[in-house]
């Protein structure tokens, strides 16, 4: 992986990994609001430039996403496929939540598994 880059008020980082998966991953028991979404989405176009790239978000333990913040993830970014990845019961329904009120703008699937995540990814290639 490339060395991180920190989201802004250091809730999260975003790095290109050296499979070309970019991964952000938020704190856990952070409260994500509409600037981090909209930082950490300026972030995923800028590193991705005029490419595309599956990305794997690391949601796991993450305190609360405001209603504003959900509705930033359904504009279109450079992510191609999205793979959201969790371990507690809170993280699926955040995560169900918002695949169930907004429509992705690419393929979006949540898991509890970085290997099932990682292999849903490398399947779009």
């Amino acid at each position: 992986m490339v060395n991180p880059v920190p989201l802004d008020a250091a809730k999260g980082s975003l790095e290109m990994g050296t499979d070309g998966v970019l991964h952000l991953r938020w704190h856990p028991d952070v409260h994500i609001e509409v600037d981090d979404a909209t930082a950490a989405m300026a972030k995923v176009n800028e590193i991705c430039e005029h490419k595309q790239h599956v990305m794997l978000v690391d949601m796991a333990a993450v305190g609360s996403v405001s209603r504003e913040a959900r509705a930033i993830w359904s504009i279109p970014c450079r992510a191609s496929r999205i793979a959201l990845l969790g371990k507690s019961p809170v993280d699926r329904v955040l995560a169900n939540f918002f695949l169930g009120v907004h429509v992705p703008p690419c393929p979006t699937r949540f898991f509890t598994s970085r290997s099932a995540a990682l292999g849903w990814l490398a399947a779009s290639a």
